[in-house]
């Protein structure tokens, strides 16, 4: 992944509902949900959200299927992990092992990073 390929990518979860929608999917798995079933989970009227999935697969992190009149939305997991390791490219200074920890925490571990305060 490139640089303004990760720029794209990121600025398509840059909005809670889509980053809820992709969240979704992740979990959904390879069964995918369907565009009013992914709607009615996170509360949004379903041309919002159609909205919200048309940006999420324009950045290449979701597929869509069609079957029959039902439209299912899958997450690409291969977009998610070219992210990642865009991300991860150059960490720790060429010593991947001591970002190791990070992928062995559990969800209670994972604090929310501090906003710094505008002087």
């Amino acid at each position: 992944m490139d640089t303004e390929c990760a720029i794209e990518t990121m600025t398509a979860l840059s909005q809670r509902t889509r980053l809820d929608a992709f969240r979704l999917l992740i979990k959904a798995g390879a069964k995918g949900m369907a565009a009013g079933e992914v709607s009615k989970e996170l509360g949004v009227v379903q041309n919002t959200m159609s909205a919200h999935l048309a940006i999420l697969k324009n950045a290449g992190l979701i597929r869509r299927e069609r079957q029959s009149r039902i439209i299912r939305y899958y997450a690409n997991y291969d977009a998610m992990q070219g992210l990642l390791r865009f991300l991860m490219e150059d960490c720790c200074d060429g010593k991947p092992q001591l970002c190791e920890p990070l992928f062995k925490l559990n969800k209670k571990q994972i604090t929310k990073p501090k906003r710094e305060e505008n002087a």
